[in-house]
């Protein structure tokens, strides 16, 4: 049936009206033209006017425009046949007034609820891209915020499935803004290489890949980094991508799609697992741990030290005075934790520092001096220990309570550490352990291990247990149960506990894995000797390498059982106690012991949470401070 000329036009303005604003404002425009026009035509050609001269089409077009925009102009006019027309003007004029407010706030609002969409593109470079949702996302915000709080104009974009409002609002609540750091939020797929250009980032100085709290995470952030790394939009550069695993088989996934990239993923379980491990056996191991990833105190640095040139490594440990040194990056890019004492620096060397901010490590005025000098630095000799043959260590027992993804590799790190003989024992109200470390391929060497099964949080249990005679008691947040509900059973556990170790004067270490930061401050009343929480310290990991990749290496160097580690130490093994001594002497005594020392814990602030428990990492050497026997002494060291 062919379409009627009614049909044909009603199709064309459809066409015209579903152009959008721009096309019904013009639409608008052209109909205010026509009358107009067609009014100035009139009153010029028929000669009608308010006083019976003849007006000229202009100033009748004019007369007739005023009255389209003015209603109230009518008012003066005279002359039957000029009101008629005018009213005509103006009744027209009316109309296209009210229709052209109503399509500009019609365009108004729509394009605030895009705004509110979170769609628009970023044009931003040099900003920090976070890809993904989830409660780690504050912890890296204010950590970022404080890497940044000095920089003129930093910019962080994230991309999420998440309502844009929504997301600015939680910012708002959990996330301090210091000083001219900007939060953008985008509400997009980052799975989605087209709503990836969203946030811009090709231009992006570093890009975060967070995996989602549920569902397959791995795959999740294998396919982001695909849709980064394989865009076509790309920019021949290498990307800095960071990320973090669960499962090791995807490590090598990663390392094969990001293979012209800088992809750096953290495999999140034995990270934790190390910490865990090592933690259980040295009190406030983890606090050390946290104050190395945070901003908020002092970071690790590389820099160049020309100076330093043809000098030893155990001689640059005593020339600065407000860094600490924790080893060398050489030329061809290997990282060397605590090297030997007798290694070159060499040109092209880099020294790995701890020091408050980059520009603050600087050479103190006994670098000059050092040689034949060498008696200006302060160092006490009277009260330096002599290194004496380490003691072969008793066998220990350490218990387990609960368990998680991370469990099998925390048994397979404790016994990197332990000494032969030891016993390990695993209480969980769970089935097949044993036959899960099996299928792990984690073999024993100096361990024997007892598996029970149990409700970690039955006081009878514990006391069946005999607590009290373990060494070592570690006790694991549950990955079966929801995050809240995981930590409500470990502080009944730990309650328990605390009420164990209050009635019997044996002391052993009690480690608790927490799952939400904000359970802590809830434990604090448990006096737990470490609280590891794994999303957080993974956060200020991620956090870290955002700013600096080259981070990398350094931390798999320290959390490797091979080679240098962080351990607290007897300082009456190195200094005399009960006697005045500045850090110079304790950094010369580890010094002599083929160790780098890099800060100190006090035991008298072990439970004061306000002086990080003790820990002082990067003390200022010239400061003379007092120690008693059961302080320790922070070093980097082979055992």
């Amino acid at each position: 049936m062919k379409p009627t000329l009614r049909q044909r036009l009603r199709y064309q303005f459809d066409n015209w009206m579903s152009r959008g604003t721009p096309a019904m404002i013009l639409m608008l425009f052209a109909f205010s033209l026509a009358i107009v026009f067609m009014a100035g035509a009139v009153i010029t050609l028929t000669g009608i006017s308010q006083n019976g001269a003849r007006i000229p089409f202009g100033e009748a077009a004019w007369e007739s425009l005023m009255r389209t925009l003015d209603p109230g102009t009518m008012g003066q006019d005279t002359g039957s046949g000029f009101r008629a027309v005018m009213l005509f003007v103006t009744l027209g004029g009316i109309f296209i007034v009210s229709a052209l407010i109503g399509v500009l706030n019609n365009a108004i609002q729509g394009q605030i609820e895009r705004l509110r969409k979170g769609r628009s593109r970023v044009l931003e470079a040099g900003h920090i891209v976070i890809l993904g949702w989830s409660a780690q996302i504050f912890t890296i915000l204010n950590e970022l915020m404080i890497a940044n709080e000095n920089q003129r104009y930093a910019r962080m974009v994230i991309l999420a499935n998440e309502d844009k409002v929504k997301m600015e609002d939680e910012i708002r609540e959990r996330v301090q803004v210091r000083g001219k750091t900007r939060i953008i939020c985008r509400s997009g797929n980052p799975l989605d290489p087209n709503d990836l250009e969203i946030v811009s980032p090709h231009t992006a100085k570093s890009i975060i890949v967070l995996p989602p709290e549920s569902g397959d995470p791995d795959a999740d952030v294998v396919k982001t980094v695909m849709a980064i790394t394989n865009n076509p939009n790309r920019h021949p550069r290498p990307y800095n991508i960071v990320t973090q695993i669960r499962k090791a088989e995807n490590l090598g996934i990663l390392r094969i799609i990001g293979g012209r990239d800088n992809v750096q993923a953290v495999f999140t379980e034995e990270i934790i697992a190390r910490v865990v491990a090592q933690t259980s056996r040295q009190s406030g191991l983890s606090v050390v741990y946290t104050d190395l990833m945070n901003f908020g105190g002092d970071e690790i640095y590389f820099k160049n030290e020309t100076e330093l040139a043809g000098r030893t490594f155990g001689e640059a440990l005593l020339l600065y005075e407000d860094s600490c040194l924790l080893g060398l990056r050489k030329a061809d890019g290997s990282i060397r934790l605590n090297p030997p004492m007798d290694t070159n620096i060499e040109r092209g060397d880099q020294v790995i520092a701890l020091s408050e901010d980059d520009d603050t490590i600087h050479l103190s005025a006994y670098a000059a001096s050092l040689g034949t000098e060498r008696r200006l630095i302060p160092v006490n000799e009277r009260i330096i220990r002599s290194s004496r043959a380490p003691q072969k260590p008793p066998p220990e027992k350490c218990l387990i309570l609960g368990w998680n993804r991370s469990g099998a590799i925390i048994v397979r790190e404790l016994d990197c550490y332990v000494p032969k003989g030891s016993r390990l024992t695993i209480v969980a109200d769970l089935y097949g352990i044993e036959k899960q470390l099996k299928a792990q391929g984690v073999r024993l060497v100096n361990q024997k291990l007892d598996v029970r099964e149990g409700d970690t949080a039955d006081r009878a249990l514990l006391d069946s247990l005999h607590v009290a005679d373990y060494n070592h008691v570690i006790v694991l947040a549950y990955s079966t149960l929801e995050p809240q509900q995981a930590d409500a059973k470990t502080l009944v556990t730990l309650l328990h506990l605390r009420d164990i170790a209050g009635r019997d004067a044996t002391p052993f270490s009690i480690v608790s894995e927490m799952r939400d930061l904000r359970n802590c401050e809830l434990a604090e009343v448990t006096q737990v000797d470490d609280f590891i929480v794994s999303d957080h310290f993974i956060s200020l990991m991620l956090a870290q390498l955002s700013e600096n990749p080259e981070l990398y290496s350094v931390f798999q160097d320290i959390f490797d059982p091979e080679g240098a580690e962080i351990y607290l130490k007897p300082v009456s093994d190195y200094v005399a106690a009960d006697s005045p001594v500045n850090f110079y002497t304790l950094v010369e005594a580890a010094r002599r012991r083929g160790e780098t020392a890099i800060g100190y814990r006090l035991t008298s602030e072990a439970k004061d949470a306000a002086h990080a428990c003790g820990i002082h990492t990067n003390p200022p050497k010239a400061r003379e401070i007092t120690f008693s026997s059961e302080d320790k002494v922070i070093v980097l060291a082979e055992d």
